[in-house]
């Protein structure tokens, strides 16, 4: 483990120095510590970019939905013609 300069966070090294393995408290203490670190730096959105957000969202799954229905119609076609009663 090595210490990260700016706020003394503990984080994995990369090299291949060998340190003493943390038990299993100390293990969770440190992804506790990690988790409350990486939420720090959540940053909430606004009111106009949460309702932008939303309306892509939501057109993104129109534009999704209407696809997967025109490969239903395709396929259900398909079946038809090859699987369908004669007339």
């Amino acid at each position: 483990m090595v210490q990260d300069e700016p706020n003394g966070e503990v984080v994995a090294a990369g090299g291949a120095t060998r340190e003493k393995k943390l038990n299993v408290f100390q293990r969770i203490a440190l992804f506790i510590r990690q988790v409350f670190a990486e939420l720090r730096k959540v940053v909430t959105p606004t009111r106009q970019e949460l309702l932008k957000f939303t309306a892509v969202v939501l057109a993104f799954v129109v534009v999704v939905m209407a696809f997967v229905y025109g490969l239903d119609l395709l396929f259900t076609w398909i079946v038809d013609v090859v699987f369908g009663v004669p007339v």
